[in-house]
């Protein structure tokens, strides 16, 4: 477990922020907006909670609020005093639900699937505390796409770098992920992967923030 170097922060809870996650850029949203959080990422075998939640009936909508939420009980299982963070992302295509490329190879095969249509990116988020759920919430914001042909797609990929594996999407819309794109409809944080917004509007009822 690390802790946020940051010394000023709006946090005004009497138990501390715990990110259960390793993203960086979860991490600095966080900061980004003056909340100092100590980081607990967590194992949860994600593809397995997805087929058994999938299988027991729940809905893709509410795929990435069921991961979020199990991150965050694993974290509060180990920080019971903490208000504990979970959340997650989901991308879909009409009715195909993609996940992080492995490899290049899988990484030009899922931009070829988004090429010329609009995509869904669900981003979720639990607070939990003493290994009870307080608040699970969650956004959609729908991307098109440009037209991509073969070369295109290489071409992307070869300026993108490794980067392009660390998204479900293979982009970084706040990076050069911002030229694949004819349109964008919906809120910035929900696409970077946490309903920010939301999230300080519940810290905020709940007495946790100075601001």
């Amino acid at each position: 477990m690390s802790v946020s170097p940051s010394t000023s922060s709006l946090w005004a809870g009497a138990a501390p922020l715990v990110l259960a996650s390793k993203s960086a850029s979860r991490r600095a949203l966080l900061e980004a907006c003056g909340l100092a959080a100590e980081t607990a990422p967590v194992a949860v075998d994600e593809r397995a909670l997805e087929n058994r939640y999938l299988a027991e009936g729940g809905s893709i909508e509410g795929l990435s609020s069921a991961l979020a939420r199990a991150k965050a009980l694993a974290a509060s299982a180990l920080r019971p005093d903490a208000y504990c963070l979970g959340a997650d992302q989901t991308l879909t295509v009409g009715t195909r639900l993609l996940h992080k490329p492995r490899d290049r190879a899988e990484a030009a095969e899922s931009l070829a699937a988004l090429a010329g249509r609009t995509h869904r990116l669900t981003s979720a988020f639990c607070v939990a505390r003493g290994g009870a759920a307080l608040a699970v919430d969650r956004d959609t914001a729908e991307l098109t796409m440009r037209p991509l042909d073969a070369g295109a797609i290489l071409r992307y990929l070869d300026a993108a770098g490794p980067a392009v594996l660390a998204s479900v999407g293979v982009y970084q819309l706040e990076g050069l992920g911002v030229h694949l794109f004819e349109e964008v409809r919906g809120d910035h944080f929900t696409i970077l992967g946490l309903p920010l917004v939301k999230l300080l509007a519940w810290f905020r009822a709940e007495g946790l923030l100075a601001l």
